[in-house]
């Protein structure tokens, strides 16, 4: 990274604890580079300077560490995923996971598979499909052990999205912002049908950033009703 990348780290170390390794130094300065570089051509993210990058992008993905393990081969996935957030920051620093990437945009799900192969990132995949099919797919059914999500969709869609790909046991995490308790509140039902049921919300400190935001941890207690997910378009049309 730039030469200041010393306060992002001492940052993610204050913050959660992260102490990472030079190779995961270099990976994330690889990665800010790639970003950089793309939004310039795709407009990939409305994020594009380097100071938002480190704080909005990598701070705020890594905030996920306040849930998940620091170690061990967990199975993730990451929908909607974008520019490759969360999921990417989080298997920089988590290489021992299996990471599997979802993007509907083409050209976002391309570049997520070039950051993987130039940072030399192993056991992820990169799926350009939507939520809604994936979760049909018996390769994805009910096979993660954490399902994330930032910027996605409201929470009571957000769970018929996420919910049919998390095992009997893990969890959802969506990461909100100031709606958080709100949409908690109004996804009570679409969680009771899916199997599920609120665990916990963990609010979010990030350097600078005024916006308030929270971690919704939602945990997985019984397997989800085949009908769900419906087809693409009806969760948002009519939502549980």
């Amino acid at each position: 990274m730039q030469t200041d990348s010393a306060d992002f780290l001492s940052q993610a170390e204050k913050l959660y604890g992260i102490r990472p390794s030079a190779r995961q130094v270099e990976q994330f300065g690889r990665f800010e580079a790639l970003l950089v570089e793309w939004n310039a051509r795709f407009n990939l993210t409305a994020i594009r300077d380097v100071a938002g990058i480190r704080t909005r992008h990598f701070l705020d993905s890594l905030s996920l560490f306040q849930v998940l393990p620091r170690s061990g081969s967990i199975r993730i996935v990451d929908v909607g995923t974008g520019a490759g957030f969360p999921g990417i920051p989080v298997k920089i620093l988590l290489p021992s996971a299996r990471m599997t990437l979802v993007e509907s945009i083409g050209k976002k799900a391309t570049f997520c598979q070039l950051v993987v192969e130039e940072l030399g990132l192993t056991d992820v995949q990169v799926v350009k499909a939507r939520a809604e099919e994936l979760a049909r797919l018996p390769e994805h059914r009910e096979q993660y052990d954490f399902a994330l999500a930032r910027a996605v969709a409201a929470l009571p869609i957000l769970a018929e999205y996420l919910l049919p790909l998390v095992r009997v046991g893990g969890a959802m995490i969506a990461q909100k912002g100031t709606s958080a308790h709100r949409e908690t509140q109004e996804a009570a039902r679409a969680m009771r049908l899916l199997g599920a049921s609120l665990d916990k919300i963990i609010p979010v400190e990030l350097p600078g950033v005024n916006d308030e935001r929270f971690l919704v941890v939602v945990r997985k207690e019984a397997a989800s009703p085949a009908l769900y997910p419906r087809p693409a378009g009806q969760p948002v049309k009519k939502p549980l």
